[in-house]
């Protein structure tokens, strides 16, 4: 059994599927089966299912699975620790996260951190929504995720660092533009621009739609909330959307925000798999955008 083997494991598990890790790791599909059945041999028992669409770890396949992923993540990032102590400033910081993130809620701290650190490699890594942030943390070699906060991870740690209110994004001439608030029972009569259904904060926005007993229509979707806010501006629907410090300003005139106090605010921030063992320039890096985050409320 060798770290290889491991690797090669966890990553199948997670992708379900052979032929894909063979196309990650540039090698055949008959190398990757021969990793995870070098480990059944030793083992002596069946860890994974194979299926006509794919495989699926066993029983013992997700025990193997959870250990093994804590254990590559724990030498990974001691690994880096020490790579980054020989190098010292000279290191390296790896961010996870959405694909506007880095301008609504970082750009400040980013020119921060490259004065302070002029020789530090700053290396961003654009995910599609909180869940698949939380797997690449936990699966790569990477420092920080910025996510939606939600729910408990096994093996993360989650830190708020803002609370953002929730707002009606519509064309100035709407006739809802002119409101000093948006009522619940005003978002019936919207035509809503939903998010992607696998994102946190879709998720956050539906239970919130439950719990107050709002149903909306959609004909529109979008993949972020920049599109989103785009769409309304075109006055193509209504964007419920979270208060982003990117979109303030006078920029838009043809834009409004009008709030909706009766929504919960969505909590934002850092996610790692453990505070105390984050390199001494990810942990520099993570304050200056929490320091940034603290003068944009």
């Amino acid at each position: 059994m060798t770290l290889d083997d491991l690797r090669v494991f966890v990553a199948v598990c997670r992708a379900g599927s052979l032929s894909a890790v063979a196309r990650d790791l540039d090698c055949t599909q008959s190398a990757v089966s021969q990793h995870v059945k070098r480990l059944e041999r030793e083992t002596g028992i069946s860890l994974v299912e194979r299926h006509p669409r794919g495989v699926v770890p066993t029983q013992a396949g997700r025990l193997l699975q959870a250990a093994a992923a804590d254990g590559i993540a724990g030498l990974d990032l001691a690994l880096r620790r020490l790579s980054d102590l020989v190098r010292g400033d000279a290191g390296s910081v790896r961010v996870t996260t959405g694909a506007t993130s880095v301008r609504h809620f970082m750009s400040e701290a980013v020119v921060a951190f490259r004065r302070r650190f002029p020789q530090a490699s700053l290396e961003f890594q654009t995910e599609t929504s909180s869940r698949s942030c939380f797997d690449a943390l936990a699966s790569h070699d990477l420092d920080l995720a910025w996510i939606t906060i939600g729910g408990t991870v096994r093996g993360i740690e989650q830190r708020p660092v803002m609370d953002l209110p929730w707002v009606l994004a519509v064309r100035s001439d709407d006739p809802l533009a002119s409101r000093s608030r948006i009522e619940p029972e005003d978002l019936a009569s919207i035509r809503h621009i939903r998010l992607p259904e696998n994102s946190t904060s879709r998720a956050h926005l539906d239970d919130a739609f439950a719990a107050l007993g709002v149903r909306v229509t959609s004909d529109t979707g979008v993949a972020d909330w920049d599109t989103a806010i785009l769409l309304a501006e075109l006055g193509l629907g209504h964007a419920v959307v979270p208060a982003l410090p990117g979109w303030r300003g006078p920029g838009h005139r043809g834009l409004r925000f009008v709030p909706v106090p009766a929504l919960p605010p969505l909590s934002t921030g850092w996610a790692v798999r453990r505070w105390d063992a984050l390199a001494p320039l990810a942990r520099a890096f993570a304050d200056s955008v929490v320091e940034s985050c603290a003068r944009l409320t």
